[in-house]
């Protein structure tokens, strides 16, 4: 009997937020470099923002970020409330693992930051 082999799919880059600019196809900067890491998969329009009530960008972040895994990667665009919404979402879903692409200003690079909200250590060192 034949076993069936897993098939590893290429990590997603979920971008948070479309670039500023996008809308009137002029970008403020190019994000081709975290291709690197994955296919770009990009969550909210660049003009989204929390008015009055979180409830609505939530929701839509709960729904579109369903299937992240640990090894996905975060790049974190956009409005701040909103970046804040997205770290208990992926902690929800990746049982808190996750990768962030930082921007190294020097050497003009992404750099992968692994994240895991399930380490130990001591608060008071």
């Amino acid at each position: 009997m034949l076993e069936k082999e897993e098939i590893k799919k290429e990590p997603t880059v979920y971008l948070l937020q479309e670039i500023p600019g996008t809308s009137v196809g002029r970008p403020k900067f190019n994000i081709m470099g975290a291709l690197k890491y994955g296919k770009i998969k990009v969550l909210l329009k660049e003009h989204a923002q929390i008015v009055l009530s979180a409830g609505p960008v939530l929701f839509e972040l709960r729904k579109l970020l369903r299937n992240i895994k640990p090894d996905d990667y975060l790049l974190l665009t956009g409005d701040p409330s909103i970046i804040f919404l997205v770290g208990p979402i992926v902690h929800y879903y990746t049982g808190g693992k996750i990768n962030l692409l930082k921007w190294d200003r020097q050497e003009k690079v992404y750099y992968p930051v692994p994240i895991n909200f399930n380490e130990k250590g001591e608060i008071n060192e």
